[in-house]
């Protein structure tokens, strides 16, 4: 490696997984150059989360980050945890700041088929990460009252709109996005649909927000007859446009190879539906592309808090690190590509076909074990299928 690349390092069982990924499948291999920032939630804390604001900025430097699973703290974690105060999602802070969109691809192997029985190609989410419910701004509301939507301009002019005359208790919630973050988004859209050759599909509910949601409309509709709409046709892929509702009863029928952006909480939500029933969350890659293009490559899963536990207990577990695997082989193959290492990048693919040759001989983690169409399977743990991989490497 001549460039480093940004190293963000996690919590919980997906940090132990990180250790062995690198000390099994990486050290050994290749000359490693990472500039190193502890997300795991103790050194958070210890920081006042200014770590992750550093790792960010580093990331901009950079160009190309790997980073691991972290904890987003609630009340338990306050208590378990000793915190300050409840820090915000890392991923929310790092994708405000570089600006990006999240691509979120189910990884397809032999002997896992979808629950889905008509889709035969990968379907990529493509979420919006910026604003909506993740900027919140929220309030318990006490007693009787009315509740008002206030924007006060620069020149002290108002805008001012009743949202509820409350007879009692209840609650209020403020959510926001910009004009220039929701055409980031469809660029980076429209960009990565050029790039894979895929179609691109857009879907908000703007027939029931028809200021908010209409605005995502209409800002995708402007730039794409703009700037793509004769890019798309000489690459002879489609965009259009379709509501929320309609766009989750088409994907049920579609056979997959497309792209399905999403406004930020659908793409959190439709990307866990998507990944599990393409097999398992743990089978999901996971993108950050800002407009700059600089590139965040993650798990799209979590901590794997319960294995953590069963860990630090002694026992054994089977958790299953493809994710994060291909995380690392995702910034590392970018790395590659933007320093014209064609080694690097070479090694990348070596490592992710070693890893789906690994499960198609039947060498798998418990997850999978229990969803394959594989018949007797031998179900490893953590380290061993680590190690595994390991063994198909060398021999590839």
């Amino acid at each position: 490696m001549t460039t480093p690349l940004v190293e963000m390092d996690g919590d919980e069982m997906t940090r132990i997984l990180w250790k062995m990924i690198k000390d099994e499948l990486l050290l050994p291999y290749i000359d490693l150059k990472t500039e190193y920032y502890d997300l795991g939630l103790e050194h958070r804390n210890e920081t006042d989360d200014q770590v992750t604001i550093d790792s960010a900025e580093a990331t901009k430097k950079y160009g190309v980050a790997v980073k691991c699973a972290t904890i987003t703290p609630n009340a338990a974690r306050m208590t378990e945890y000793h915190l300050k105060e409840m820090w915000k999602s890392p991923n929310g802070t790092i994708r405000a700041a570089l600006d990006g969109t999240v691509f979120r691809a189910p990884i397809i192997v032999k002997g896992i088929e979808p629950c889905v029985k008509n889709w035969e190609k990968p379907i990529t989410l493509a979420r919006h990460a910026y604003g909506d419910v993740y900027k919140n701004t929220e309030i318990k509301v006490p007693g009787a009252g009315k509740a008002e939507l206030v924007f006060t301009a620069a020149d002290g002019t108002q805008i001012r709109e009743t949202i509820h005359e409350f007879a009692g208790p209840g609650i209020l919630q403020g959510i926001h996005n910009t004009d220039k973050s929701i055409a980031s988004f469809a660029r980076a859209c429209f960009n990565y649909a050029l790039d894979t050759k895929q179609d691109l599909w857009f879907a908000t509910k703007d027939t029931i927000s028809k200021k908010y949601d209409h605005n995502f409309k209409d800002i995708f509709q402007e730039i794409y007859d703009a700037e793509y709409k004769e890019k798309f046709e000489s690459a002879g892929i489609e965009y259009f446009y379709t509501l929320i509702d309609d766009a989750v009863a088409r994907v049920m029928k579609a056979k997959g190879g497309f792209i399905w952006a999403c406004k930020n909480y659908d793409g959190d939500v439709m990307s866990d539906m998507v990944s599990s029933a393409f097999g398992s969350l743990a089978m999901m890659t996971s993108v950050l592309v800002s407009p700059d293009g600089v590139y965040e490559y993650e798990a799209a899963h979590g901590t794997v808090q319960r294995h953590y536990y069963k860990h630090l207990a002694g026992e054994e577990t089977s958790t299953n690190s493809v994710a994060t695997i291909f995380a690392w082989t995702g910034a590392l193959r970018k790395r590659g590509e933007l320093d014209g290492n064609k080694e690097l990048m070479s090694f990348a693919d070596q490592l992710e076909k070693a890893t789906i040759q690994t499960i198609e001989e039947g060498k798998m983690t418990k997850d999978l074990a229990l969803i394959t169409s594989m018949k007797d399977v031998t179900v490893l743990n953590s380290e061993d299928f680590i190690k595994e991989i390991r063994k198909t490497l060398e021999a590839c």
